[in-house]
């Protein structure tokens, strides 16, 4: 275990170091690498910010899990079979970083590639949902693998959707991860618990620089990745333990989850728009704007940055409403699912809340 834990320091180290190497080589590579959109409906730095941070953290989940399989040499396959199925969705969006110009539809398909080589070297295929109607679809191999690169899918762009505020989605990350973890452990399934530790310290390094300065961006490449990781832990501990509820990830899951099909609902059937045009009405935006009142009108730069961080932990709770929950009840598909479909009624009435001005007012921030 100690051991363990060194490996997920160094995967902590090097991510820091490279997110350094990033932010303070910015004046070289802003000009490609940097979110350099300042008036976009979910934009609200005041300056073009490096948004290639996924970098550290993919890089940071290679030095930790060389470090580990160093020590845990039975683990070696399943490592690095599983960072190798990540690449696809990690380079698509990193190449969305980069050139600004890769469509949604191409992103999600090097996702649907990475889950599906996911699906052939590791078996990471969901043959069990306790859904209804869903159930008999994955009782077939087709059916299931169908649903599995649709969840992989669903659940890399939820994180890529909530990548709104400075350390917004790179905590939500850590902690759905921490949740993953210690049911792992308690199942002593210690190579997902590893890769879930690994994920945290990797994701930990770029924090620190990601929250609360913004001084460099998750981007397109890090949250597809984190996404895709964490859904696949998901689905892997599923598969390996036949006591763990099919519903634990996805209740694990459920804040990003929520969010990504309450944003589609809202585009396409209120607004009539379509599902990935980006608007500025995301639970996370109207956070900002309506309960984050510090320095509100502001126009100093130190001063909306300041705003921007103190945005995000109103998430890091909501995230946390639903993790508590499914590691307590991991293993009842009957209390997960009363909690799931309290966490959608909770956000639909907060949200309603919010967008008519009727906020309590002890969740004011002034």
């Amino acid at each position: 275990m100690s051991w363990l834990f060194g490996s997920a320091f160094v995967a902590f180290a090097v991510a820091l170091v490279l997110a350094l190497l990033l932010v303070r080589s910015a004046r070289l590579h802003v000009g490609w690498s940097g979110d350099l959109d300042l008036d976009g409906p979910q934009k609200f730095h005041d300056r073009p910010v490096p948004r290639v941070g996924g970098l550290a953290v993919w890089g940071g989940m290679l030095a930790g899990t060389l470090c580990w399989v160093w020590d845990q040499p039975e683990h070696r396959w399943c490592f690095g079979v599983l960072l190798v199925a990540s690449t696809p969705a990690f380079l698509g969006g990193l190449l969305e970083d980069v050139t600004k110009k890769v469509r949604p539809a191409m992103r999600m398909g090097a996702v649907v590639i990475a889950a599906l080589l996911a699906a052939w070297w590791l078996g990471a295929i969901l043959y069990r949902t306790d859904i209804p109607g869903i159930e008999t679809l994955v009782s077939t191999t087709l059916g299931a693998l169908a649903v599995t690169v649709f969840v992989v899918a669903g659940v890399a762009n939820a994180i890529n959707i909530i990548d709104g505020f400075n350390g917004l989605a790179s905590m939500c990350a850590m902690i759905m991860l921490a949740g993953l973890v210690v049911v792992a452990l308690q199942l002593g399934d210690n190579w997902i618990a590893a890769a879930g530790l690994l994920l945290i310290g990797a994701t930990l390094g770029l924090f620190t620089l990601n929250y609360p300065m913004g001084l460099i961006f998750l981007g397109d490449g890090g949250s597809y990745f984190l996404g895709f990781m964490v859904a696949e832990l998901g689905i892997l501990l599923i598969g390996r333990h036949p006591d763990v509820s099919p519903l634990f990830p996805l209740v694990l899951c459920a804040y990003p989850v929520v969010e990504t099909l309450f944003t589609m609902y809202r585009r396409k059937v209120l607004r009539g728009r379509p599902v990935h045009a980006p608007d500025g009405v995301h639970l996370h935006s109207l956070i900002y704007r309506r309960l984050v009142r510090w320095a509100l009108g502001s126009r100093n730069a130190r001063l909306l940055v300041r705003r921007n961080s103190l945005t995000a932990p109103y998430l890091w709770v909501a995230c946390s409403l639903s993790v508590v929950p499914a590691i307590i009840w991991w293993d009842s598909s009957a209390v997960l699912a009363g909690v799931l479909l309290a966490y959608v009624a909770g956000y639909i009435a907060l949200y309603r809340r919010i967008v008519r001005f009727r906020t309590p007012r002890w969740l004011l921030r002034r």
